[in-house]
């Protein structure tokens, strides 16, 4: 348990960067907070819960993730758009050794830039693995799990 008191601030505040990026469309430095053989999913709980593979997003390291973002940069055509993340319940669960096991909650708002609507966009619960050996805590993988099974529109922005 002292390992896990010991670096839960670390943990807490990597995840809130995370948020952050994206709130504030700084979307690539998420890759700098994954490890490179990281693996970050969004998937329903429905499909998560049955054990079924099939995800909204899929990157299999950050170099994945990183290409993802760059065809939103330069290639996806979408409505301006922006999220603000609430993240709570943050705990650390487990670990062996450097790798933590944290679960948290999430709640995205998406705001559409042109006419400033705002809707709930995304709400679930987040279980991560952080390595916590280096220099400074980085994820292993991201495992978004959404309450719904369906999202109102396209996600092309990273959660």
């Amino acid at each position: 348990m002292l390992l896990h008191d010991q670096h839960f601030r670390g943990v807490e505040n990597l995840l809130y960067e995370w948020a952050r990026a994206v709130d504030e469309n700084r979307v690539e430095d998420i890759c700098g907070l994954l490890h490179d053989e990281g693996r970050y999913r969004v998937q329903s709980r429905f499909n998560a819960d049955r054990g079924l593979p099939h995800c909204l997003m899929d990157a299999q390291s950050a170099a994945q993730l990183r290409d993802r973002i760059k065809s939103m940069r330069l290639a996806n055509i979408y409505e301006p758009q922006h999220y603000r993340h609430m993240v709570s319940g943050v705990q650390i669960v487990g670990g062996d050794g450097a790798l933590l096991q944290v679960r948290s909650n999430f709640l995205v708002v998406r705001t559409l830039d042109l006419d400033g609507d705002m809707k709930v966009f995304a709400a679930g619960q987040c279980e991560d693995v952080v390595d916590v050996g280096g220099a400074q805590p980085l994820f292993r993988s991201r495992h978004f799990k959404l309450d719904s099974r369906v999202v109102e529109t396209l996600m092309v922005i990273p959660l």
